[in-house]
């Protein structure tokens, strides 16, 4: 049985993120998956990693507890909108304070290397846009997809991610969304 993580990192509750989220779990479920959430605008923690990596900054008991859903999952599933070509303030800062040294990899003495600690994991990343996809691949290159494929989770040792890029939202209609959520159940149905 495959143990899944859907951590959702819209700060708004009321937003169509959070339909997807609902979608990928509902499919999911019908895969018989096991499945735990972590919806990072519930969480109670402060986003700034004060002193960087010099210095440690204690972890809050709902960090802890991400990092325990975050280890006991074998699929990771990110849904977050794309602000500014980048990932909302909230989930950086999620980013920031639990993907740490010791936890998610190791740098190694006198290497530029680093012994990542999530390999054998997969990820889907599904994010929404308010421009369409093909625009934000050839136009701006996907910053925010390089970000977290290869600047995070393939650096943490995550090979396998998979992308779904939604948009444009804004302005979209009821059936365009309709189909999104029917796509994204799929996904979480076949566990990808």
């Amino acid at each position: 049985m495959k143990r899944i993580l859907i951590i959702n990192g819209h700060p708004d509750k009321e937003s169509f993120n959070f339909g997807l989220s609902e979608s990928y779990k509902k499919g999911a479920e019908k895969s018989n998956a096991e499945i735990r959430e972590i919806n990072i605008r519930e969480l109670n923690f402060n986003p700034n990693l004060q002193f960087g990596y010099r210095k440690r900054t204690e972890l809050e008991p709902d960090l802890l507890d991400a990092q325990t859903k975050l280890k006991w999952a074998d699929h990771l599933v990110w849904i977050y909108p794309v602000w500014w070509s980048s990932v909302p303030a909230i989930m950086k800062g999620f980013l920031d304070r639990i993907l740490l040294p010791g936890f998610a990899f190791n740098k190694r003495e006198n290497s530029l290397f680093s012994d990542k600690h999530f390999t054998g994991k997969t990820a889907r990343i599904i994010c929404t846009l308010d421009q369409p996809a093909w625009y934000y691949k050839w136009f701006y290159g996907n910053p925010s997809h390089n970000a977290m494929r290869k600047g995070t989770l393939n650096y943490i040792g995550v090979k396998k991610v998979r992308i779904t890029t939604i948009g444009p939202i804004r302005l979209s209609k009821e059936g365009f969304r309709e189909k999104w959520l029917r796509k994204v159940e799929i996904l979480g149905q076949m566990n990808k």
